[in-house]
């Protein structure tokens, strides 16, 4: 059992991310009977709580038995013992869960269930690139849906798509759906001199793409040492402008690892709200960017799809994409062994 005055203290060094992610003493109270529901539920149900790193740090600070990026949540979802997981994020990444434990029932709690990035394509549309561009190998980032990673080759993360892309035989590449992804893909490609092509979707994140480099450079004026670090999924302007590229979780481990006086994150601010818990002495600036999507998960929806799921709650896949999908990923987790 947690109080009101302990989930305070988890929560007190929370300070970037306006009104979301601020914890007064009396919001801190209201919490904490949510808090231990979901404990007890847990226990009842032989459930497991994952929750990406964007999601609130109430979440984070306290029913999550794991936390971090799509990558570390799909190897998680493959080793759990327990009979429900219960994905907190968005719901491609629930699927991925579902897809590596078929027999197990995967909840996802967020009410909106979307994804600015993952909803640009479809697995339509990469039935028809294939047909126009037969010659190439398809890579698909993980943020997509099960029936696009059926009819793609292998998937790829923001931590091991450089890594991926370079050992494929292929020297024609089709990136999706991530176009600024992409775009940073093929200059890493050019600089090494890489003879591989990329061709690429046009879709993005509509958190990431937002970043602009001019920021970067005001908030180095006005904040001297300041350490950048920005996610792939950015322009590659602002990628030029920054100290260190990564996925979330390589983002963490940079700030884990280095000092700075000060830290500036370019992704959705539920990681800068995640590293204020973990590193309560380290400073962080800059504006809070937020996911709709991610926050849309609360305490009170992962009691309400533990106590009494609907049908939207249960994540359920399209038996014809099983095999092709499932390939996918193995395939990625085959190359990055």
């Amino acid at each position: 059992m947690i109080t009101g005055d302990e989930l305070f203290e988890r929560l007190k060094d929370v300070k970037l991310g306006g009104s979301t992610c601020l914890f007064t003493l009396e919001k801190c109270h209201s919490l904490a009977p949510l808090v231990n529901r979901i404990e007890q539920l847990k226990r009842e149900k032989n459930a497991v709580v994952l929750a990406h790193s964007y999601v609130g740090p109430e979440i984070i600070a306290t029913v999550s038995d794991f936390s971090g990026d799509s990558y570390e949540l799909s190897k998680w979802a493959r080793t759990t013992s327990a009979n429900t997981i219960v994905f907190v994020a968005v719901k491609f990444m629930a699927e991925t869960a579902k897809l590596l434990n078929p027999d197990k029932t995967v909840l996802i709690p967020s009410r909106l269930n979307g994804c600015s990035l993952a909803d640009s394509i479809t697995g339509e549309d990469v039935s028809r690139l294939r047909r126009q561009f037969p010659e190439h190998t398809f890579v698909c980032y993980i943020n997509t849906t099960v029936d696009v990673k059926a009819q793609c080759d292998v998937c790829v993360t923001s931590s091991n798509v450089y890594r991926i892309v370079d050992a494929l035989p292929n020297d024609k590449i089709y990136f999706l759906p991530d176009r600024l992804m992409g775009q940073n893909l093929a200059n890493y490609l050019k600089a090494r001199g890489s003879t591989k092509t990329v061709d690429m979707w046009d879709g993005t994140c509509y958190v990431h793409e937002e970043y602009d480099p001019d920021l970067i450079r005001y908030l180095r004026l006005e904040h001297p040492g300041l350490k950048v670090a920005s996610h792939p999924e950015c322009h590659p302007s602002v990628v030029q402008e920054s100290d260190f590229v990564g996925s979330t979780s390589q983002m963490l481990q940079y700030v884990a690892q280095t000092q700075a006086p000060e830290y500036f994150l370019l992704t959705e601010c539920g990681l800068t709200s995640r590293l204020q818990l973990e590193f309560p002495n380290k400073k962080f600036v800059g504006s809070c960017t937020t996911c709709k999507y991610m926050k849309s998960n609360s305490l009170s929806d992962i009691v309400r799809v533990l106590e009494q799921p609907e049908d939207l709650d249960i994540v359920t896949l399209n038996s014809d994409d099983l095999a092709g999908a499932q390939a996918c990923i193995d395939r990625m987790f085959d190359m990055v062994k």
